[in-house]
């Protein structure tokens, strides 16, 4: 069992040891203050609807695709307990869904190997990145890599650990050794959406957003303000006095308020912060549930979701994923992979297209387009029978010749009667040639 647990380990203001710059102090405190005034950590990044969003589109996704091992010679599939079940409580997608909040938010995804007394690894337990502080030593024979990790247990202690005990999957960065966190990047950002929908909410809980005032000439007291008000919503409440004319006394007239043109700027800002964070974490805006400015329906989405896939879910988050994997935690000779025919399969025209041009070409079995299409396979070696094209031979050589020189008598035929019809067709195209002539 891991000594390492996920809640944020924060300095003690108690402890004198800890200097009042440390940054776990601003942790304690939300995060950094920016200037908006609002103060942006991991976790309060998250209380953006916008930020929730896409961090749950990228680690949703990202993690219930199937995930597994194959021989690197043969890419047949290789079983992999570490992978099938990598943690005694956690299942392998809530696994690596956490992992993958923790790049999206810290940058950094650090996993703790448990490993057996002969040295394989059996286990993978998460930690938090606030936790860990990366630094490059002076490379050794136990350590040819130079990266230690200093890490805080549950009960305050630091452990200096390598990367034999640590599986580190670093996002984008700039010195080779930890990614950088795009929430500390795009803090301005999320401070201004944050203060934005903080003064919404103030504007809209100070009543500056009353759709009227009643307005008198003298003086009131509470009970005849409050009569006042009554009686003005009984006459004019409710879908049965529509259309009726109100009678006002006492001289009180009503001035409708509308929303100032300002504020509708206001909201527009609002709406391009959905934008500025869309853009950081590389989630296109439907996703966001934000399809005002593009289609919602037919092609454009499906083109925008395979844009994504092609574009920044495979090569920023499954790629080094599947990489890190493949050096750090499995044999010599197998590499990890993640199945993306799912995202990728388009509509069942599309597809079926597709598996008749790789059917007919002989790069596709009938038992491989099941398996792509998740059906189980044919019994039997015709499943797996691939089909060659009659026709299809390199430049110059005869299809139609065998090993030794002889043409198939079905297939001789064939060719003789299409010899002879070219014969018909040629006499018959000569003698209207000569009758034309001749007239």
């Amino acid at each position: 069992m891991s000594l390492f647990g996920l809640f944020e380990g924060r300095a003690s203001l108690e402890n004198p040891a800890v200097p009042l710059t440390d940054q776990s102090l601003a942790e304690w405190m939300g995060g950094p203050q920016t200037d908006a005034g609002v103060p942006v950590s991991e976790t309060s990044a998250l209380h953006m609807p916008a930020v929730w969003r896409s961090v749950a589109v990228v680690a949703g996704v990202s993690s219930a695709l199937p995930l597994h091992a194959y021989k690197s010679g043969t890419k047949d599939r290789a079983e992999s307990a570490l992978l099938d079940d990598p943690h005694p409580e956690l299942t392998p997608l809530e696994l690596w869904r956490l992992a993958y909040v923790h790049r999206a938010l810290w940058g950094n995804a650090y996993l703790q190997k448990l490993r057996a007394p002969t040295g394989q690894i059996k286990e993978l337990w998460p930690i938090s990145p606030s936790r860990v502080q990366v630094e490059r030593v002076r490379p050794t024979a136990d350590n040819p890599a130079g990266k230690v990790f200093y890490i805080t247990d549950d009960f305050d202690q630091y452990h200096v650990l390598t990367s034999r005990d640590v599986l580190h999957i670093p996002g984008l960065g700039y010195d080779g050794l930890t990614g950088c966190s795009p929430v500390r990047a795009a803090a301005q950002g999320i401070g201004l959406a944050q203060a934005a929908e903080k003064g919404a909410a103030k504007l809209f809980g100070s009543g500056n957003l009353v759709s009227g005032v009643l307005q008198t000439e003298q003086r009131l007291t509470k009970e005849q303000a409050t009569a006042l008000k009554a009686n003005w919503q009984a006459k004019v409440g409710g879908i049965e006095n529509a259309q009726q004319v109100a009678v006002l006394d006492s001289g009180a007239s009503f001035q409708p308020v509308t929303m100032p043109l300002r504020d509708s700027q206001f909201l527009e800002s609002r709406e391009f912060q959905i934008t500025e964070i869309a853009r950081m974490f590389g989630v296109p805006l439907f996703l966001l549930m934000e399809s005002s400015k593009s289609t919602s329906w037919g092609t454009g989405l499906e083109q925008q979701a395979q844009g994504w896939v092609t574009f920044d879910l495979a090569p920023t988050w499954l790629g080094p994923t599947e990489q890190r994997i493949t050096k750090e935690l499995l044999p010599v000779g197998e590499y990890a992979h993640y199945s993306l025919q799912g995202l990728l399969r388009g509509d069942s025209s599309g597809r079926a297209t597709f598996y008749r041009a790789m059917r007919d070409t002989g790069v596709m079995s009938a038992n491989d387009i099941r398996y792509l299409e998740e059906l189980p396979p044919i019994p039997g070696p015709e499943g797996d029978t691939y089909l060659q094209p009659t026709y299809m031979a390199p430049l110059g050589s005869n299809p139609l010749a065998n090993d030794g020189g002889a043409v198939p008598t079905r297939v001789a035929a064939l060719m003789a009667e299409a010899r002879r019809l070219l014969a018909l067709s040629a006499d018959e195209g000569g003698e209207d040639a000569h009758t034309d002539d001749g007239g």
